[in-house]
């Protein structure tokens, strides 16, 4: 195998080449130390190249599999990490010129738990500055500069968890860890063709995390294949003492027994209206790759303002986390501009706003829960569209597409969900498919994206300049 193939191999055959002592985790290392240090510049994924870590932890890793002390599929694996999260003597920027230098002296608790499970970190992935908190209209949105996909530069890899998608996609790390208020995984991961998962709200500690929104923040693994994700949800998941918010429900993330019966699918009328043409049909087909074991079912999904309600949450609640910059104008240099005015209202908002939408999240909770009575799961496109043209505004990109509600719906009731590649679209762009779970059933959403995956194979195709070099 040649660099690039070794690079853009997935987990399992990384750990398979390390027990077989076929390469090393240091040679591995150095590998993804140089991708990221080339072609994670040209793409703007990077923030900081973290090589005596990085060197540290893969040394230390082969000296334990020389042992016959495996810890498990993630060891020896070098890794990386949004931007939002701590990393013991490390830059940890949240993306925007205020905290460029801040530095924190431990690391974040996923950061602790993929160290204790043999992963190599070596670096902090680029993101949207304040992962989007302020509000923003382009590409552009961070100080670092606009993050690429890997399929087309003149394209954004998506937000706020941009790094992480492009690094993924262009083969720069073995897998990343992303984050997600209102999109921040599934997006970047259709935009960059990954395979992103969003566990359920409180599955992970978010200890050594920036807080956005309490009560809508998700970390989340960020890879080449759902089987992939399996691995890396299984060191991260868990209830941590330094976070309170993190659930004790006990999680099992091993692969299930074949089903009996088949998936009952739920489509949302009009998941396909307003998408481009390219997204609809890559849908289709993957609905039809499922045939045999999934049945389809049509479903409505409830009536709520979803768009109001996420809003407020973020206003008050990214108020609260960003008071400080924006009391005191630093929010004044922020790189975009709607990010620059977009935190005053927020100190304004009003508290029955807020009040009466988290009233609303536990209505909207039993309208999701009665819809998982009839469906096991829930599938749509990944997003609307292909990667945004980068140096054109959001809204002025793709006119008449519109994804629909269900990604801020799975945010407010807090769900978890999948997005792994399906196709591609316009200017040579990935494009994904999506399906969601009812709260805590990460397993069965790995599951049919495994199930997809091993019946196609989109998650197979790598961009030119991950290849070529």
């Amino acid at each position: 195998m040649n660099d690039s193939h070794v690079a853009l191999s997935t987990i399992d055959e990384l750990g398979a080449m390390l027990r077989a002592r076929a390469l090393s985790s240091v040679e591995l290392t150095k590998l993804y130390l140089n991708r990221l240090d080339t072609i994670g510049k040209e793409l703007n994924a990077v923030v900081t190249v973290m090589h005596d870590r990085a060197l540290r932890e893969a040394a230390a890793a082969d000296a334990e599999l020389a042992a016959g002390h495996a810890r498990g599929p993630l060891h020896g694996i070098p890794y990386g990490v949004k931007d939002l999260l701590a990393a013991k003597g490390a830059r940890t920027t949240w993306g925007a010129h205020p905290y460029r230098d801040q530095i924190f002296d431990f690391d974040a608790t996923v950061v602790r738990r993929l160290s204790t499970a043999g992963g190599v970190l070596c670096a902090k992935l680029a993101m949207i500055e304040l992962a989007g908190g302020m509000g923003y209209n382009q590409a552009d949105a961070s100080f670092t500069g606009p993050c690429k996909t890997p399929w087309n530069l003149g394209y954004w890899s998506g937000g706020s968890s941009s790094g992480p998608g492009a690094a993924v996609g262009a083969g720069l790390v073995g897998f990343a860890v992303g984050s997600e208020t209102d999109g921040s995984i599934m997006n970047p991961s259709s935009y960059s063709g990954v395979s992103g998962l969003r566990p359920s709200y409180g599955r992970v500690s978010r200890h050594g995390a920036m807080a956005l929104c309490w009560s809508l923040d998700k970390l989340g693994p960020m890879c080449r294949s759902a089987s992939d994700a399996r691995a890396v949800i299984a060191a991260i998941a868990g209830h941590d003492a330094n976070d309170a918010t993190s659930s004790r429900r006990p999680a099992d993330f091993r692969r299930a027994m074949l089903r009996r019966k088949p998936w009952r699918i739920g489509v949302p009328d009009g998941a396909t209206r307003k998408v481009q043409p390219e997204v609809k049909r890559n849908f289709e087909a993957s609905l039809a790759a499922l045939q045999g074991i999934a049945d389809v079912i049509a479903i409505q999904l409830p009536h709520f303002p979803y768009d109001d309600m996420v809003g407020a949450i973020i206003a008050a609640e990214g108020g609260a986390a960003f008071r400080e910059i924006i009391a005191d104008g630093r929010v004044q240099t922020l790189r975009d501009p709607d990010g620059r005015r977009g935190g005053y209202s927020y100190l304004v908002t009003y508290a029955v706003d807020y009040v009466d939408t988290m009233r609303e999240r536990t209505r909207m909770r039993a309208a999701y829960d009665a819809i998982f009575e009839r469906v096991d799961l829930i599938a749509a496109p990944g997003d609307a569209t292909v990667a945004l043209p980068i140096g054109v505004p959001f809204d002025k990109a793709y006119p008449g597409t519109d994804g629909g509600p269900l990604v801020t719906a799975n945010n407010l009731t807090g769900v978890p969900a999948i997005a792994v590649p399906n196709g591609f679209g316009l200017h040579g762009l990935p494009t994904s498919a999506m399906f969601v779970g009812r709260a805590f059933a990460e397993n069965s959403v790995i599951a049919i994206a495994e199930a997809l995956q091993a019946r196609t194979d989109w998650h197979r195709n790598h961009p030119t300049i991950a290849t070529s070099r």
